[in-house]
């Protein structure tokens, strides 16, 4: 699996210095034989593999207040040991939001590495940002244990100053 996940991350175009940068980090931990997966909750290993899933209607993205960032987010999870992060994506659009994507997952379109905040704060995040198309206009039961709330939010209106710090980046790579 970890031959699978090199060539997942080896995929992507990086954005800019910072993304090329964090993709050669992320493949030399992985070329490291580290541990890749979540171990323990909240943070044991103290880097482990994420899978984001931002899912997108048109020019509006949807995102989860999550209680224990404290932020709002794409929804996503750990990615389970020997799972395939797009495997992730899959299980957690199910969990998290009660739905399954209506197109194959493709490639990741970014690659981030950042430390987390909040009520887990501290550890690192190695994230695979994946695409989800959905329609904004079909409710969504979503897990209220993880999440405050969820919110359909236009590009340009999109909280950033209390989302992830990559967010704005991303959504201008989608849009490029």
């Amino acid at each position: 699996m970890r031959h699978k996940i090199r060539e997942e991350l080896s995929a992507i175009v990086p954005l800019d210095d910072l993304e090329r940068c964090q993709i050669a980090d992320a493949l030399e931990w992985i070329d490291s034989g580290a541990e890749l997966y979540r171990l323990v909750k909240p943070a044991t290993p103290p880097k482990h593999l994420v899978s984001y899933f931002v899912v997108v209607d048109g020019g509006h993205v949807l995102l989860v207040d999550h209680r224990n960032a404290q932020l709002w987010l794409p929804p996503g999870g750990h990615v389970d040991i020997g799972e395939h992060p797009r495997d992730t994506v899959t299980r957690e659009l199910a969990e998290e939001l009660g739905m399954a994507a209506s197109h194959p997952i493709c490639a990741p379109l970014m690659l981030t590495v950042t430390t987390t905040v909040g009520l887990t704060a501290g550890h690192t995040d190695v994230s695979l940002w994946y695409v989800v198309n959905a329609d904004r206009t079909k409710r969504i039961q979503y897990d209220e244990e993880e999440f405050q709330s969820i919110r359909w939010f236009p590009f340009d209106e999109v909280p950033f100053e209390r989302s992830d710090p990559h967010m704005r980046r991303f959504l201008s790579k989608l849009a490029g």
